[in-house]
């Protein structure tokens, strides 16, 4: 049987977002891998206390509603983030964790430089050419190598379809994120 790590119940922070999920027990100290939802997850390292929720669906969760997770440490090794947390003293602790949904407050999250956003924020967004034809709805964004490239989703005689832009500065205009559209240069026929 699988111990349940000694954690805090908590309240989500209304400014979380989810950043991750842990995947798996690493090593026999408590130690556990997660799998970030950016390729760069300065978030999950950059702030010592994280949010977890059970797992939406698949794995089953050892625990129910929100929990406090006070990291001791997280890094990157080879290709993966890795942390030790309060509470998390064994590989059977760590397990106990498989599967998490894990959240970071909105704001300790980095600051982002001119023409920086974080995926989350692109989110949502409504995506219209220069002519003002909308294009679709951001629905994820795809790293496709040197490049990221916005999923949108839209709809034509009652189907939903997908549309691929590269988020690119030759393609796109301009993000407004208060307004929640982007403006991209791009025909609705590509």
């Amino acid at each position: 049987m699988t111990a349940l790590p000694e954690l805090h119940a908590a309240e989500l922070p209304p400014d979380a977002v989810e950043v991750g999920r842990i995947a798996d027990a690493w090593g026999v100290k408590g130690w556990f891998k997660v799998v970030p939802y950016s390729s760069d997850p300065e978030a999950l390292l950059g702030t010592k206390t994280w949010f977890l929720q059970p797992a939406e669906k698949g794995t089953k969760s050892f625990f129910q509603g929100t929990l406090e997770l006070s990291l001791r440490q997280s890094r990157m090794h080879s290709d993966a983030l890795v942390a030790w947390a309060r509470g998390v003293d064994d590989r059977d602790a760590a397990q106990a964790l498989r599967g998490a949904r894990v959240f970071v407050p909105r704001s300790a999250f980095p600051a982002v430089g001119e023409d920086e956003y974080y995926w989350v924020d692109l989110i949502g967004l409504d995506v219209v050419n220069r002519e003002g034809e909308l294009l679709g709805r951001v629905r994820e964004l795809l790293p496709t190598g040197p490049q990221t490239t916005l999923v949108l989703a839209w709809e034509q005689d009652g189907k939903t379809h997908e549309r691929l832009i590269p988020f690119v500065s030759a393609f796109v205009d301009q993000v407004d994120l208060a307004g929640r559209r982007i403006t991209v240069d791009w025909q609705g026929d590509f």
